[in-house]
């Protein structure tokens, strides 16, 4: 068979980065560029979606130009998005009205408060499967029709395009012809109904969203249009497959079952359980979404956030000067008391899933005249461990089904340390892949198997380090329960 390739544009926060993989499957070679943050004197935080998707078409001739193959072999392409990020374009001539809107940006609290207000929240909550937050596009989208100038003119007339980077994306590289998005980026917009399957109409009421200016909801793997990144490519190629980040690393990860889960340790942290083809909503603090929609079916996750995972780590070194590298985190771990009752609750903005208390201040508990730098970088290293547990464990109550293993990508992963403590804490069994780009791994397979490149079997190249519990029962919960008690000194 004639060798093919996908490319997968990974298009994050931080950057774009684009990636290639071969005919099994295998990474082959990567590109990526940064882009601007920016952020002005109200902290508001903005992306300029023309950088974005300039970049996008740098990568990937770099990546092209840097792996050089034979670009008439390429056959598709997988795209995964920082996913609440929020946009608006004029239909017709394809120009953003306004900077894209970063998921970090508080700047539509004031709409939440009122649509809270008036009393939707556990409507929207019931509907949605999200916490009413501005963290969501649904306020974000309103914000940008009550004070963008000509906007909510130009959504009478049915000209303007509100989406997520995934639908700017498709819409720009197939030349303004694809408005469109996926079921998992739409059921993190706050607009989407996710027991229908359809935007809400009600919802979209509620902020003010004509349903005219959303693109059209389809199947994760299926065709979103043609591209051939502005004759980069010999030939068009389909865009077929698109997931937002999160769930393109759970799908990269062969999440594909009830109850398998994942974590992506990062800045923060997002932990996702498959619950498969019927929502789970929760009743301990976490939030349901969609998984994706693919060969027809979809499936359903619950996922939990935590501010302050990997950024503990950067604290250690920036803030407070413990740490001159990540990598020493290792060897203080090791070289630490191990049973003292030394805690760290990284409450540095308030704490969020599973506590959800905004006003909480972090802690340093348990401090005696023995506690040594070792100690204190063990301690801030565990608290990624014991907030992830936490979620895994209100995610197992809504669900009704038991952890037995968790998959992980990201750095922190790297440190073996980490990765033995949280299997202890857990009772679960981690498990490390030897490969880090999974949110485009994710996107990549999608749209692979759906052009036939792939099969199934693709999930079962990769390659996983797995750590078992060793840890005893009884300090297993003597640990839990010191935790615990630190966790609730902080929340009152």
């Amino acid at each position: 068979m004639q060798e093919q390739y996908i490319i997968s544009i990974d298009q994050s926060t931080q950057g774009t980065k684009a990636l290639l993989f071969d005919g099994t499957g295998k990474l082959q070679n990567r590109s990526d560029l940064p882009h601007r943050q920016i952020v002005n004197e109200s902290g508001w935080v903005s992306h300029d979606p023309e950088e974005i998707y300039h970049n996008t078409i740098r990568v990937v001739q770099d990546l092209l130009e840097k792996s050089g193959i034979d670009r008439k072999k390429v056959a598709g392409v997988g795209i995964s998005n920082q996913r609440e990020t929020s946009l608006a374009w004029d239909f017709v001539t394809g120009k953003p009205v306004v900077d894209a809107i970063v998921w970090q940006c508080a700047r539509a609290a004031a709409i939440c408060e009122s649509v809270e207000n008036a009393g939707y929240e556990e409507w929207i909550r019931e509907y949605t499967g999200l916490k009413l937050s501005p963290y969501f596009p649904a306020a974000k989208f309103a914000w940008i029709l009550e004070n963008v100038d000509g906007a909510r003119e130009k959504a009478d007339r049915k000209e303007l395009c509100l989406g997520t980077v995934d639908t700017w994306l498709i819409y720009k590289l197939t030349g303004g012809k694809s408005f469109k998005t996926d079921y998992s980026n739409a059921s993190r917009t706050q607009l989407f109904n996710i027991h229908t399957l359809t935007w809400d109409k009600k919802i979209c009421e509620i902020f003010g969203i004509p349903t005219d200016c959303l693109a059209k909801v389809c199947d994760s793997d299926s065709c979103f249009g043609m591209t051939d990144f502005g004759s980069v490519l010999p030939h068009e190629v389909p865009i077929h497959g698109v997931l937002g980040d999160s769930h393109g690393a759970l799908f990269g990860q062969g999440c594909l079952r009830p109850g398998m889960m994942k974590t992506t340790y990062g800045t923060g942290s997002s932990i996702m359980m498959n619950t498969g083809e019927q929502p789970v909503m929760s009743t301990h603090g976490v939030v349901t979404s969609l998984a994706w929609k693919m060969k027809g079916k979809v499936n359903y996750v619950l996922e939990g956030n935590i501010n302050y995972t990997g950024a503990v780590i950067s604290w250690l070194k920036d803030e407070v000067q413990l740490i001159s590298s990540p990598g020493e985190t290792q060897s203080l771990c090791l070289e630490a008391e191990q049973d003292d009752d030394l805690y760290f609750v990284p409450a540095f903005t308030g704490l969020g899933a599973p506590y959800w208390n905004s006003h909480a201040k972090g802690s340093l508990s348990g401090i005696t005249r023995t506690t040594r730098r070792a100690e204190i970088v063990r301690a801030c290293t565990e608290c990624i461990a014991y907030q992830i547990r936490d979620i895994v464990q209100a995610m197992s109550q809504d669900a009704g089904l038991d952890a037995v293993e968790l998959r992980v990508d990201g750095g922190p992963t790297r440190n073996q340390y980490l990765m033995q403590f949280q299997s202890d804490i857990l009772d679960a069994d981690v498990l490390v892949p030897d490969a880090e780009e999974l949110s485009g791994i994710g996107a990549a397979y999608a749209a692979g198997i759906a052009l036939g490149v792939y099969s199934d079997d693709v999930f079962g190249q990769m390659r996983r380090t797995r750590y078992n519990p060793k840890m005893d029962e009884e300090r297993r919960q003597k640990k839990i329960k010191g935790w615990n008690e630190a966790v609730g000194a902080v929340i009152g």
